[in-house]
């Protein structure tokens, strides 16, 4: 596949079918595209190591919630935040026992790559209360413990701090958050990415860290992403030596872009981890 910046499976999939030059389906990809009421679901399985190579993406399955107006429009949020939540539950079986630790990667200082940070900020965590007031929860509120590593600010590998915060609080699932890099400027902000393959912190901005998934943290991890910036080579078309940083470029709402996706995919976890709960009820205690 051409040398062009995505962490989208649905870019890397048009990409690859480009290439050949044809339509038809590529070995070990299976796609599935539905469209209702403004809002794309596309679902990438890759099925075996062909997929993979071809996609440049591990096996396993990409679901991409697509929709133009997901910044601005209150009744698309509300729809995106359930289509979240619906697509967690399907990769996992969240139960009342079961405890989560939700990971936000990335920078709250760089507001594009603040999207992780912003998320854990937004987020019901229960694992400290539940320990000590079971009584009070019922089935439908799950464990929930959340962390920022900051890299940039204490100087340890993420990995390596996930890993040992798991060994101490033993999660049944990990869900990271982080920032993207879109091929398609039309993406940017207006995506949301799920997957059951785990995550690669660092990867939209061109700073490859350790991959965290369940092989290298020992819990299943779902990663979910928003597209923030897009590589200036991918726009201009001219090739940048490798030898120079990547040169990202975002949009100009930025600010009111990590604010509205933020909250989405905060709230797209919290309906999942919480059942029964409705946006009402987790925008009353968040």
């Amino acid at each position: 596949m051409q040398n062009i910046r995505t962490d989208l499976a649905v870019e890397a999939h048009e990409l690859s079918r480009r290439e050949a030059k044809n339509a038809t389906e590529i070995d070990g990809v299976i796609s599935d595209v539905r469209t209702e009421d403004g809002i794309t679901v596309t679902n990438i399985e890759i099925t075996n190591e062909n997929g993979s190579k071809a996609l440049g993406k591990a096996i396993g399955n990409y679901i991409t919630i697509e929709s133009p107006n997901l910044k601005y429009s209150i009744d698309i949020y509300e729809r995106v935040c359930t289509l979240i939540s619906e697509e967690i539950r399907k990769m996992t079986d969240i139960k009342s026992d079961s405890l989560t630790l939700v990971v936000g990667l990335g920078n709250r200082d760089i507001t594009p790559d603040a999207l992780g940070t912003e998320v854990v900020s937004r987020l019901l965590v229960t694992h400290h209360i539940k320990q000590n007031m079971k009584d009070f929860f019922d089935d439908n509120i799950s464990g929930v413990c959340a962390l920022i590593p900051g890299v940039g600010t204490t100087g340890i590998e993420t990995a390596e701090i996930i890993k040992a915060v798991s060994e101490k609080v033993k999660p049944n699932l990990i869900i990271a958050v982080d920032a993207m890099a879109a091929a398609d400027i039309r993406r940017v902000s207006t995506t949301v990415q799920i997957s059951d393959t785990g995550i690669q912190p660092g990867a939209g901005v061109g700073n490859n860290r350790e991959c965290l998934n369940e092989e290298t943290i020992g819990a299943k991890v779902i990663a979910i992403g928003v597209p923030t910036v897009i590589d200036a080579a991918t726009i201009s078309k001219v090739e940048i030596p490798k030898e120079l940083a990547p040169l990202m470029v975002t949009t100009k709402d930025i600010d009111l872009v990590i604010e509205r996706t933020a909250k989405t995919v905060a709230n797209g976890i919290n309906l999942a981890l919480h059942r029964d709960m409705t946006l009402k009820d987790i925008e009353s205690y968040v």
